[in-house]
């Protein structure tokens, strides 16, 4: 708001001609109100403090909405637009500036509009500026008509339109900006004379040879006004959309949480900017819980701007006087949750983005007990962090904090392996002796830590891709089979037992068998439940996400243990596993974690188990495997993805809904659950199709599981070509 160099004030017409539109200003749109949008909008550009809302002497239904927060002027005769600027006069009496007016009923009008309009109308020494956009179909829209030279010679009203002036295409939006001094008395010398519209001062200054200038916007998705349900629905088709836009972020520059933490594209949304404002946002809850003295403890992981991110958010909160235990180098996602609650700290933070590709960022906040934020928590933090400014983060320089001992460093490498060995058996490593395992870490976090435990249980293992490189090889570091075709390769070639894989920040895995031959994690959550249930001898119950095998659920019924499945997002995970007292929760993404260990997925823990299960058993891993289908059957998975358009976002629930399916590929519906996404359950035995838009990337995921790869195939082809023809 600060970027103007001339004072600016708001004038926003909320009068209406009628009562319908009066109506239509407060029906809902998005999470808010028509004119909540607009004043949104308009409030970026304009101190609120600065903006006046017109409304009619008689509805009081605007002013009882928004409250008395605002400043309100009334019109008390419908004589035009003109005359409801005008009956703010009195409120702009003596004001030197600028004065912007805007619709009530015009709400997609973005704010970068706004303001490209009120920076050409200073930057042009204007005394007048005009909103005006390009339409390939103006309609009922007034058009802009220029002279030879460009300059606006007048504003041509709909129902004065000749044939020659239908073909101009560009339109009056119906957003101004005015020099003061000039508004009021022309608009005052207008009233005199029984004019009162906007587009009658337009003709009269430049008759009179003021400055006019323009802004034009080139999105069609910014002019319609609302004055009509239909009208009203298409506007909120647009305004979630741009809630998935990519621009949105960039515009904006706003700060969101998703299932896995914020994750942002670096220097568009992911800035040391925001990293200080979302700290700031984590520091005034402490504050405000009264908990600084339990401080927080905070890494990060190899990508760009992971450790300046470290050090900015450390700053943050010395400048608050909340302590921190600075993690040393590098550090996986898994040492941070388990440093939480090890330490007793209020919260955990690693700057890492995880799987995401090279050219993203983020942060991973846990809870007291190594937990994730649930959703009402994180929208929280989000909403005040996007509320503060640069002025409003306090920070202690990190020389001065550290010297002062309200950062501290600390290694917690030691406490972590320790941890992880108390869970699996090392001695049985040690006993089966040399196990040859090839490692994978995808230039991520896991080297140190999981070399340490392999080696403690005396296993030749073999690393590639442990080097730091922020740009992860050109790929994303997902530990998925098309990633880890040297892995793959060289367990062919190489004699390996096992071939293990860590994402970027090592809390999911991957894993290659003795014959080279991708396992995928539903098999190896089977596995690891199977071995801990049978050769282990623990009992309790599985916890899975709805896009995971549900062979998991057999096998669970066959033990006669408890099964739960929860929507994605592993806080659901831990959250389910702690109401039946599960003893495996994990997710077909390569996520898990067992009873008594932290409250998230752990890939070096997970690592270390798998090397447990061949050192016990003596078995190849292909070996245990069949053994577990004996019990189970088989279910076969296929997966697709593809972008997340905003179009697509809007309009596949819509389609499920209105056009919902009665049968998949031929396969009968039992019924469709919504509660994370679409999942089709089908009648035959388990089969089941899943769409559902990523929570950590723009992309629709599409599972689909069956007894058979043909019928999976079938599945995954029908719902890729159900999400395509949205």
């Amino acid at each position: 708001m600060g970027i103007m160099r001339r004072r600016v004030k708001a004038v926003v017409l909320a009068a209406g001609h009628d009562q319908h539109t009066r109506d239509l200003l407060l029906r809902p749109l998005a999470n808010s109100t028509v004119i909540e949008q607009v004043l949104a909008t308009v409030t970026q550009v304009v101190p609120k403090r600065d903006v006046i809302i017109v409304t009619d002497e008689h509805d009081h239904a605007v002013r009882e909405h928004l409250g008395d927060s605002w400043r309100y002027v009334v019109q008390t005769v419908q004589a035009g637009t003109g005359d409801a600027v005008r009956c703010a006069r009195f409120e702009l009496a003596g004001f030197n500036g600028d004065v912007l007016v805007a619709y009530g009923d015009t709400p997609l009008i973005r704010a970068s509009s706004l303001r490209g309009l009120l920076w050409r109308h200073q930057l042009k020494n204007a005394q007048f500026s005009l909103l005006s956009a390009l339409l390939e179909h103006p309609s009922s829209y007034g058009r802009v008509v220029r002279s030879a030279d460009g300059a606006i010679s007048g504003i041509v009203e709909p129902e004065d339109q000749s044939a020659a002036m239908r073909k101009l295409t560009e339109v009056n939006v119906g957003a101004y900006v005015a020099d003061n001094k000039l508004l009021i008395p022309t608009l005052d010398e207008m009233a005199a004379r029984g004019e009162h519209r906007l587009t009658e001062l337009v003709e009269r200054l430049i008759a009179a040879g003021h400055v006019i200038s323009s802004y034009t916007i080139y999105d069609p998705g910014e002019v319609p006004g609302i004055n009509s349900l239909e009208e009203l629905a298409a506007a909120g088709d647009v305004v979630l959309q741009r809630l998935f836009a990519p621009s949105h972020i960039i515009e904006t520059g706003e700060i969101e949480f998703g299932t896995g933490g914020w994750r942002a594209r670096i220097g568009e949304g992911f800035t040391l900017h925001n990293v200080r404002r979302l700290a700031q946002a984590l520091a005034n809850d402490v504050t405000r819980r009264g908990l600084e003295a339990q401080g927080v403890v905070i890494g990060g992981d190899r990508r760009f701007l992971s450790a300046e991110s470290v050090v900015a958010a450390s700053e943050v909160f010395a400048g608050n006087n909340i302590p921190v235990r600075l993690l040393l180098g590098d550090v996986p996602t898994p040492l941070v949750t388990f440093a939480a609650p090890y330490l007793g700290s209020v919260y955990g933070l690693v700057f890492t983005a995880s799987h995401n590709p090279p050219q993203w960022n983020g942060l991973k906040v846990f809870r007291a007990d190594g937990s994730l934020p649930l959703a009402d928590e994180t929208d929280r933090f989000s909403a005040e962090a996007n509320s503060l400014t640069q002025a409003d983060v306090v920070s202690l320089d990190l020389g001065i904090a550290k010297a002062s001992g309200i950062v501290v460093d600390t290694d917690l490498t030691n406490a972590y392996v320790d941890a992880v060995e108390r869970l699996v058996d090392v001695n049985a490593m040690r006993e089966r002796g040399g196990i040859r395992v090839l490692i994978d870490p995808m230039y991520g976090t896991s080297q140190l830590t999981l070399g340490m435990i392999l080696s403690d249980a005396r296993c030749r293992t073999e690393f590639i891709h442990s080097q730091a490189n922020p740009l992860f090889g050109g790929q994303s570091p997902a530990p998925d089979p098309e990633a880890l075709s040297q892995l793959i390769n060289m367990m062919h070639s190489g004699g390996y037992e096992l071939g293990l894989a860590t994402d970027g920040d090592s809390d999911r895995i991957g894993v290659i068998d003795e014959r080279g031959r991708y396992v995928s994690t539903n098999d190896l959550l089977l596995l690891i439940y199977w071995y801990l249930h049978e050769i282990r001898g623990l009992r309790g119950g599985v916890v899975r996400n709805l896009a995971t095998t549900q062979l998991l659920d057999r096998l669970a019924e066959h033990f006669g243990e408890e099964h739960r499945e929860v929507p994605v997002g592993f806080k659901h995970i831990t959250a389910g596993m702690a109401e039946i007292d599960a003893l495996l929760g994990g997710e077909s993404s390569g996520g898990l974690t067992i009873r008594g260990h932290i409250l998230g997925k752990d890939g070096i823990f997970a690592c270390a188990l798998v090397v447990e299960l061949l050192a016990v058993t003596g078995k190849k891993l292909s070996q245990v495997l069949h053994e577990v289908y004996a019990i189970t059957g088989r279910l076969y998975q296929r997966e697709h993805g593809i972008p997340a358009t905003p179009q697509l976002r809007v309009e596949l629930p819509r389609r499920m809904v209105s056009a919902a399916p009665r049968e998949v590929a031929g396969y009968p519906v039992e019924r469709i659950d919504t509660k994370d996404g679409i999942k089709i359950y089908l009648a035959p035995n388990n089969s089941w199709v899943l769409l559902r838009f990523s929570g950590t990337e723009p992309v629709l995921r599409m599972f689909a599981e069956a007894e058979s790869p043909k019928m999976a195939e079938q599945l995954i082809n029908w719902v890729s070509d159900f999400a395509s023809g949205v």
